[in-house]
């Protein structure tokens, strides 16, 4: 049994509570594989979960998607063998590690053209991109989606999806530079929600309308915004909470704001299936290794620098990916 150095955290709370512990990895049973990590994915559920908004049973390795080389292979898996390339975004959390045993459902064959620091990189941003412009609500050429985060890690991979779907996507961001970056990437429009008032924005660049969808993982600061942006009818993706949870509403108030549908998902439901997962994995590598989609990876930190790693993400100063190196 060997042993692979791991970011756990032992209470929930800041960044302060990670600790690096060497961690006894052992053989994959049935359905499971062994990985050996070569680059992990930093993402904003990662905080939630250490600050206990998600909570999970303590002490735990954090991190939900990572890249490298599969090392062992239990009974009853057929998609991987030893030695093959591999990424994943998967539950339980624990890729904040060298090397772990996990279930092998929703790890998937990483094609040769893309690399580990990609693979890492895409995987939940680029499944969740998946899911909302695939699998939530029809969206077809010609629509209008408002995108909040423009410039995030999931916003990058949207605009560009947008953009070669024929989809107008108009982003928000906290920065002229981080909208340019949005608009360098396929957005058509992004709006400075510090300096502009984005819902009005929205209904201009709408001619009034409003827009078809909203796709929204910021949370409290933006909910009832994200409502009067869309028009009668229009479709709200509510799917993270980077500025904390929506509060309780009336479900009334979808009438009052024109019959507005809302749903809540998330990406693990989505995944669940293992031929599913696959079929979106591939989606998204094909839209990666025909160059439709670029993989902007524009910080790294080492795993035992995982700590500044959070407190940058939740500063709101990165921009693209996040990954931590091994």
């Amino acid at each position: 049994m060997t042993t692979a150095k791991t970011a756990i955290i032992e209470a929930h709370g800041g960044p302060e509570q990670f600790r690096i512990v060497d961690q006894q990895i052992g053989e994959p049973g049935p359905g499971e594989i062994r990985i050996r990590h070569k680059a992990i994915g930093l993402n904003f559920i990662d905080v939630y979960q250490r600050a206990g908004l998600y909570p999970m049973t303590l002490p735990h390795a954090l991190g939900m998607e990572a890249a490298g080389i599969i090392e062992a292979v239990g009974d009853g898996v057929t998609h991987l063998k030893v030695g093959d390339r591999a990424a994943y975004a998967a539950t339980p959390p624990g890729a904040y590690t060298e090397a772990r045993v996990m279930p092998a459902t929703q790890v998937c064959p990483l094609p040769d053209a893309i690399s580990f620091d990609e693979g890492a990189a895409m995987m939940l941003k680029g499944l969740t991109t998946q899911y909302l412009f695939r699998r939530t609500t029809p969206i077809a050429k010609g629509d209008t989606v408002l995108f909040h985060a423009a410039a995030g890690g999931v916003g990058l991979i949207a605009c560009q999806w947008a953009k070669s779907e024929g989809i107008t996507l108009i982003g928000t961001a906290g920065t002229d530079e981080k909208c340019q970056l949005a608009l360098d990437h396929g957005a058509t429009h992004c709006i400075n929600y510090r300096t502009e008032d984005w819902v009005a924005r929205v209904k201009e660049l709408t001619g009034g309308k409003g827009v078809d969808v909203v796709m929204d993982a910021v949370g409290a600061d933006t909910f009832e915004g994200s409502l009067d942006s869309l028009r009668p009818l229009g479709f709200m993706i509510s799917f993270g909470n980077a500025s904390g949870p929506v509060p309780p509403f009336s479900v009334g108030l979808l009438a009052q704001k024109g019959s507005l549908k809302i749903t809540r998902p998330t990406l693990f439901t989505h995944i669940a299936d293992h031929a599913t997962c696959q079929k979106m994995a591939r989606d998204l590598f094909e839209k990666v290794e025909v160059g439709t989609v670029k993989l902007r990876i524009d910080q790294r930190f080492p795993l035992a620098d995982v700590a500044e790693a959070h407190r940058a993400l939740e500063a709101r100063k990165t921009t693209g990916s996040t990954i931590l190196t091994l």
